[in-house]
Order: structure tokens, then C-alpha cells, then sequence
């Protein structure tokens, strides 16, 4: 009997610990759409974009502009596939205070009307918000 217990404790524990790494999983991929292109997402299929009035590590987007899209957070990248990179990834402290995860620099964000996953309303968004194509996004010279 005491051996069954250690057996289940066991089972439990390593249960337990194989939960914590399964829900970190993936947080950032890829989505591909017709007329859009490759673009990156959030683990639910969210689409993730790009302000052009940003500037590198720093958000421009505030106060009203920030409700409308809402910045997009994770405390550490993990990506899918081969073709992305954690390394590419990391997190600003905003004006306000909020941390913003970045790629390549640039602050990355939502657009509130985008409602379901694979949904690209913000795309070209009065000139200035569009998806984020990882392969040709900011390339290093």
C-alpha cells in the first residue's frame, strides 16, 4: 500500500510540474492569409501589429490610441517554427509603466476590432498600423 502511495505522489508531482511547462508553450506564430501575407500572431491566432509612428523600443501609441489597440505582453517569447526567434523578441517599459513586448525593437499591439482569430481589420489601418510580416519586418543591413 505504501508503495502505491509513493507511486501516486509520484504520478502527481510530475503531472504537476509537466503542466507548469505545457502551459507556457508557444505565446507568438506565424499566420498566413491571402492578400496579407505571413504575419506574426499570439497563441490564439490574434493578430499582432505595428505602429509606423513608433520608433525603435519606443511605444507612440497612448491614451485613446492604446484603447483602440491595446498592447500586446508576454514576460518571456516563445515561438513556433524555425523561421522565428526568441531572440528577437523582448520588452520595453512604456511611458505609463506597462511593459510591451517588442520584435525587432518595435512595439508590438492588437486592434480592438479584430474580434476572431486569423481577423486582420487594423491591416493598413490609416496608413500607419499594419501586420507584421517577420520575414521582411525591419531586417538587419
Amino acid at each position: 500500500m505504501k508503495g502505491m502511495k509513493l507511486v501516486l505522489v509520484c504520478a502527481i508531482f510530475i503531472v504537476l510540474l509537466a503542466g507548469g511547462a505545457f502551459a507556457q508553450g508557444t505565446n507568438i506564430k506565424t499566420a498566413s492569409k491571402e492578400g496579407i501575407g505571413n504575419y506574426l500572431t499570439d497563441d490564439k491566432g490574434m493578430t499582432l501589429y505595428f505602429y509606423k509612428k513608433d520608433s525603435k523600443d519606443k511605444s507612440a501609441c497612448a491614451g485613446d490610441c492604446a484603447a483602440r489597440w491595446p498592447i500586446f505582453y508576454v514576460e518571456k517569447a516563445s515561438v513556433a517554427g524555425k523561421k522565428l526567434k526568441a531572440k528577437e523578441f523582448a520588452t520595453i517599459t512604456r511611458e505609463d509603466g506597462k511593459k510591451q513586448t517588442t520584435f525587432r525593437g518595435w512595439p508590438l499591439y492588437y486592434f480592438a476590432q479584430d474580434k476572431l482569430a486569423g481577423d486582420t481589420v487594423g491591416q493598413a489601418r490609416s496608413d500607419v498600423w499594419y501586420v507584421v510580416d517577420p520575414a521582411a519586418f525591419m531586417k538587419k543591413k
